[in-house]
């Protein structure tokens, strides 16, 4: 491990950052992604001033990252003496960087409100989890949406974390889910951050490309594995996104729904890749979503703490 930590220390702390995320979930607005995020738009607001300067996102991102990553790795260093507090340091960063009990909060109001027929308040939270335009969206499009939404963020806010996690401790954690948020603020391709935001995706796609595949395996593994192996194959490379298309064409194949097609942003309808087999998604299909990246997220955790006591039975 990068960090020195034995890997049954590792597990320990993984497992104690996936509870207390789901005990306490977001602290509002007071999280400090929300910070980070102001922060990277003061950046972005103050060298973004040219359209074609990848050198200046190269820096921005440096400017972003870097600076946070350092503080908590030498923090981690110098807390290394005192072994307890340097483990509770692992673990607050490990809960600051989780989501999962954020995709609950977020997406199965969404599932509620449509098995409650008020579809406009499952616009209006739909819209908040999706940068395609709701307004309009139909109950089919909403789950789609949603579903969609849960088996990417799957990736991009649980088991991305967690593999970094594996790897760095805290502040691998941290270096994933910082440069995950720069991604979805600044990896546009508009005139503004075509080129400026270049930098952000492409270092996004690197720390994502092995998490991403190990996510579609365990989509695989707890749903129909056959059509997701089939659709991941067949499907994936279709999607603009090199890492969110395996995720996406193997969870819906492993739930055997039809995701992708044609979807508003900016009043402009997109023809995306198909994704998946079988029906069109509705409400009960965000909670099987739900369930997936849910019992994905302690798979993990049972894989990492098995071989974490192997390892110690074999010390």
């Amino acid at each position: 491990m990068l960090i020195g930590l034995p890997l049954p220390i590792i597990a320990a702390l993984m497992l104690a950052g996936v509870v207390i995320d789901l005990l306490l979930g977001e602290v509002s607005r007071w999280h400090p992604l929300v910070g980070f995020g102001r922060y990277a738009n003061f950046i972005e607001s103050r060298l973004n001033r040219s359209a074609n300067n990848f050198g200046v996102g190269v820096c921005a991102w440096s400017c972003a990252v870097l600076p946070i990553l350092a503080l908590s790795a030498a923090a981690c260093l110098v807390l290394k003496q005192w072994f307890a507090l340097a483990c509770t340091l692992h673990v607050l960063l490990l809960y600051f960087c989780l989501g999962l009990r954020s995709l609950r909060d977020h997406c199965l109001p969404i599932a509620i409100a449509l098995n409650d027929g008020d579809l406009a308040q499952a616009r209006v939270m739909t819209s908040r989890i999706v940068t395609r335009y709701t307004m309009h969206a139909s109950e089919t499009d909403l789950a789609k949406a949603t579903v969609e939404s849960l088996l990417e963020n799957g990736n991009d806010a649980v088991f991305g974390t967690l593999f970094w996690f594996m790897l760095a401790g805290g502040p691998g954690a941290l270096l994933f889910r910082l440069a995950n948020t720069l991604d979805a603020m600044w990896g546009y391709r508009t005139p503004r951050f075509r080129v400026f935001g270049c930098a952000a995706a492409r270092i996004d796609d690197v720390l994502n490309w092995f998490p991403a595949r190990l996510t579609a395996c365990s989509y695989l593994l707890l749903g129909d594995a056959y059509n997701g192996w089939r659709c991941w194959r067949t499907q994936a490379r279709a999607w603009p996104s090199p890492n969110a298309g395996p995720v996406m064409a193997a969870g819906a194949g492993a739930l055997q729904l039809q995701l992708g097609g044609v979807a508003g942003y900016d009043g402009v309808d997109e023809q995306r890749p198909p994704l998946g087999v079988g029906r069109d998604a509705n409400a009960h299909d965000i909670l099987r979503a739900w369930r997936l990246v849910h019992l994905a997220t302690w798979l993990w955790c049972a894989i990492v703490c098995t071989i974490g006591v192997l390892a110690w039975w074999r010390s």
